[in-house]
């Protein structure tokens, strides 16, 4: 089962000490998205990324942390749902484990693949290429270098 993208963004900021700014949360989130589609076949959150020119963004959420701007994102989150399916709390977790410590740059890097879904439907200084579902998994596959 999927959850919002404040939920997921809730557990991400408070698992890096609410010290994540924007750019990294969207990062981190599409990376957990990602494999937990391309683990499961399930999406992660109920939302959709798009491709933008600084990589995988959730609209809705972007727009919800902006004002943050580069700063650290604080406890905007008031009344999300818990993450509560274990499989999603462990995509989150292995995510947060494994990337919010990268830099920004590392983070932007990742989700610019030139093999990966954001490539695939990236439009310099275009907003609104929704990322398919199908793309993502492809992505996952290549990079875990099953076909």
């Amino acid at each position: 089962m999927s959850v919002s993208s404040a939920s997921a963004a809730k557990f991400i900021c408070a698992r890096g000490n609410w010290s994540v700014t924007n750019l990294a949360l969207q990062k981190i989130l599409y990376m957990a998205h990602m494999v937990h589609l391309g683990r499961t076949g399930n999406r992660l959150i109920n939302a959709q990324f798009e491709a933008w020119d600084y990589g995988p963004v959730e609209p809705q959420l972007y727009r919800q942390v902006r004002m943050f701007g580069n700063r650290p994102i604080q406890d905007i989150f008031f009344a999300p749902p818990i993450v509560t399916g274990m499989a999603e709390r462990d995509t989150l977790d292995e995510a947060c484990d494994a990337l919010i410590s990268k830099k920004p740059g590392e983070l932007v890097a990742m989700t610019h693949w030139q093999n990966g879904a954001w490539a695939r439907h990236y439009v310099p200084g275009y907003r609104g290429n929704s990322i398919p579902d199908a793309d993502i998994i492809d992505e996952y596959r290549a990079r875990i270098g099953r076909q």
